[in-house]
């Protein structure tokens, strides 16, 4: 299969590109495509064989459920059992935009996209490509991010083709994502919502609209055995680059002295160490490939470079990366979240 990358400037002028690509989903195929979080591989939410086709393209495990994306809220209703007024309030709020609503899904959701679940999560994506394309499909569309399962998500669309080309057949290149890590995921089938994966739209923000918010423990731990993923994003290692990342907590003298002692002993075995960590902590390391995260004081921008340096450390070839640890404050905890997933839980606190 050949991978063709359109490239769209303006959702208006562009929008012949556009509607290829929902030709495209409206026959069953998964497309590449742009949103405001990551770049997502949509397909036919209401065909079980389209959504097999992203599962098939990704790698990605049938336990693992996917988010539906819409264009218009009217779609909504048709694919959730009831719609609850708090999840509706919380929908107006912040639709369009990087939160994903998780209700009781209806019996047009084939068992493909809920991983066997009886919920589904439902978002509109705020990018005006993806809207676009959504509505010119037609149809709801079941997206994941748009790598390899397991990697680290793409915020361009040469992400993309480095982890899918030849296994899908179009990319819609809208630049680079501006919110850099995927949407929140929260569950409103119970009294209290409950953040099952933290993302764009913060606690602060949800609590700011619907009073009490609660955060599931898995945020910040791997899911026990016997506990099922009813989130993307909460099951297997998440988010990694190819060499081993270690999470390292600490004050900024406490981070540098240890990743520049051990990123010494690994130039004097012939290997390289990967540093990950803001312009601040950076100016006190001496040893390693360094690669900046920001400004250590703007969370935002740490979210939107987090996953391109984790891919920048691939080409790059190191053999270890060291990430620095940041506030778990607004956005900050959806950084920290996929940080950790991406180390797989092997974190060092330097402080206890």
């Amino acid at each position: 299969m050949k991978t063709r990358v359109l490239t769209i400037t303006d959702p208006e002028e562009d929008i012949k590109k556009i509607q290829e690509a929902a030709d495209l989903i409206r026959a069953g195929e998964a497309v590449a495509f742009p949103t405001e979080t990551v770049y997502g591989l949509g397909a036919n939410a209401l065909e079980a064989e389209a959504v097999r086709k992203i599962f098939e393209a990704k790698g990605r495990p049938g336990d693992n459920p996917l988010i539906v994306h819409i264009y218009d809220v009217n779609q909504w209703k048709d694919l959730v059992e009831d719609i609850p007024k708090q999840a509706l309030l919380l929908a107006e709020a912040f639709w369009p935009g990087p939160l994903s609503i998780i209700l009781k899904k209806s019996s047009l959701i084939p068992e493909e996209v809920t991983a066997g679940l009886d919920t589904v999560g439902v978002r509109m994506p705020a990018h005006p490509a993806a809207l676009k394309l959504l509505a010119l499909a037609g149809v709801p569309v079941a997206a994941p991010s748009a790598n390899r399962s397991g990697k680290p998500s793409p915020t361009t669309a040469g992400h993309v083709l480095e982890d899918l080309n030849g296994r899908i057949p179009m990319i819609l290149d809208g630049g680079s994502s501006c919110v850099g890590v995927e949407s929140t995921v929260l569950d409103c089938t119970g009294e209290v919502p409950l953040i099952l994966r933290p993302g764009g739209v913060t606690p602060e923000m949800l609590r700011e609209k619907a009073g009490q918010v609660r955060i599931h423990s898995s945020v910040r731990r791997p899911l026990f055995e016997d506990e099922k993923a009813i989130s993307p994003g909460m099951k297997y290692v998440h988010y990694a680059p190819n060499a081993p990342v270690v999470l390292i907590r600490g004050s900024v003298y406490s981070f540098a002295d240890y990743v520049n002692r051990k990123a010494l002993e690994l130039e004097r075995e012939g290997k390289k160490a990967g540093i990950l960590a803001t312009e601040q902590s950076l100016r006190k390391c001496r040893y390693g490939i360094r690669l900046s995260l920001g400004d250590g004081n703007n969370p935002s921008e740490i979210a939107g470079n987090l996953f391109a340096c984790l891919r920048e450390f691939d080409s790059l070839g190191v053999d270890l990366i060291l990430a620095e640890a940041v506030e778990e404050k607004g956005i900050g905890l959806a950084v920290m979240n996929r940080i950790v997933k991406a180390a797989g839980f092997h974190v060092i606190d330097l402080e206890s």
